[in-house]
């Protein structure tokens, strides 16, 4: 953990600090008080509102891609006319595609929270409506809509339940082939886990650049029950139940022709105006979409739950609010990591509703409620260097990291009401 002195950008909030000091319970909060507190308004849809959302996210990315085909005419002019020098005008044009890269990338991963929404169901009253903004949306950007939206919905029903969950589900001791932790000594932890400062990187940006792609193709830090060779793409994936087999083949269907209008969109652009107005920004809305999901369901603070402990409730709690992005996260990706907890107790609200649907759960939630003010690149480093690994047992568990040693330890009475679980 980071000195207090240290600058914001490394430094732990102080929720987080928090809760490393304070030991953990399950919350002793119900559903249905949670559920009183959130006012029936806040459920109701609209569909012409949520249209104009989607207009938004459309007209956003058009304005941006029009400006992008403008860099370089506007660079050489400015070389030609004002005489600036071939280094100066090569180091503007660089500087205004990163400017565009990042831009647009953050607009595409609004187009993904935008699809998200879509495939729970809470942008209208009609299905079809649903469907067809998140399978567009989630189609241009090359995401299988009904095989994610499939998943996705099986992770909304059993959040951070080891046995059931379907992503980034905590590895084992026993997974690493750890001794038993009577016997382990730290030197058995570094030989699995001490890593060279370049290397963990390499990991992180391998992870950040190409996770999502890997998760969709192997479905890497996905459920351990499934099979090598699960994915998103075959019909018959035991991921899908057989009605869902269609979605699944149009979700393919999907990716074919969208890839095939880029391939020949590319022919008449050129490759290099493919990688700049297109590939890019989609490798960099992959970053924020890998970021923010990994960030929400793991942290060295938060517990998984064996079956004996979990409910729906308690799992949908042990998510984490974060200001990802701060006013740019809200507005471009739609409230999705700053009401994260609200949008698993209620995925059905739409997105629109979702601040005050926090505000009103923090009432009753209070210290239950997860929130880290810490800077998202210092949490996701502190992530993925300290969750490790969890224990083999217990109902109730937090991630270890490269030492054998967990941020958080239950409360001694954690345990005692085992079968009064919140519902």
């Amino acid at each position: 953990m980071f000195s207090l002195n240290a600058p914001s950008l490394f430094r732990d909030g102080p929720e987080y600090i928090k809760r490393t000091q304070t030991p953990f319970r399950p919350t002793k909060v119900t559903l249905s008080e949670v559920h009183s507190v959130v006012p029936k308004h806040l459920h109701e849809k609209n569909t012409l509102k949520a249209l104009l959302y989607v207009f938004r996210d459309i007209f956003c990315a058009f304005v941006v891609y029009k400006l992008g085909w403008q860099i370089e005419p506007f660079v050489q002019k400015l070389v030609e006319t004002f005489g600036l020098s071939s280094t100066v005008g090569s180091a503007a044009k660089w500087s205004l595609w990163v400017l565009y890269w990042h831009v647009q990338g953050v607009i595409l991963a609004g187009w993904w929270c935008m699809a998200h929404e879509a495939g729970h169901g809470s942008l209208s009253n009609h299905s079809w409506f649903n469907h067809l903004i998140g399978y567009s949306m989630h189609t241009f950007i090359l995401v299988p809509y009904y095989a994610w939206r499939s998943t996705h919905h099986a992770h909304h029903k059993a959040t951070m339940s080891i046995e059931r969950d379907e992503n980034f589900v905590p590895r084992t001791r026993s997974d690493y082939g750890l001794p038993p932790e009577t016997s382990a000594h730290i030197s058995d932890y570094h030989d699995v886990f001490e890593e060279t400062p370049i290397y963990s990187l390499g990991r992180m940006l391998f992870m950040q650049a190409l996770g999502w792609q890997y998760y969709l193709m192997t479905n890497a830090m996905g459920s351990p029950m499934y099979p090598a060779g699960t994915n998103h793409f075959r019909p018959s994936s035991p991921l899908f139940k057989p009605h869902e087999r269609n979605g699944i083949i149009a979700s393919n269907v999907g990716l074919t022709v969208m890839s095939s209008i880029l391939y020949l969109w590319t022919k008449e652009v050129g490759l290099g105006y493919f990688f700049k107005l297109y590939f890019v920004p989609y490798l960099l809305s992959n970053h924020w979409i890998v970021m923010l999901t990994y960030l929400h369901h793991s942290d060295p603070t938060i517990a998984h739950y064996r079956n004996k402990q979990w409910s729906f409730l308690r799992g949908a709690v042990s998510t984490v609010d974060r200001p990802l992005l701060g006013w740019a996260g809200r507005f471009f990706l739609h409230n999705v990591s700053h009401d994260h907890i609200a949008h698993h107790l209620f995925s059905s609200i739409p997105f629109y509703n979702q601040p005050q649907v926090t505000e009103a759960i923090k009432k009753v939630l209070k210290d239950d409620h997860n929130y880290d003010s810490t800077n998202t690149f210092r949490a996701l480093y502190r992530t993925f260097t300290q969750c490790c690994f969890i224990e083999d047992d217990g109902d109730i568990v937090f991630y270890k990291n490269k030492e054998g040693k967990a941020s958080r330890v239950l409360a001694p009475d954690a345990l005692d009401n085992a079968t009064k679980k919140s519902i």
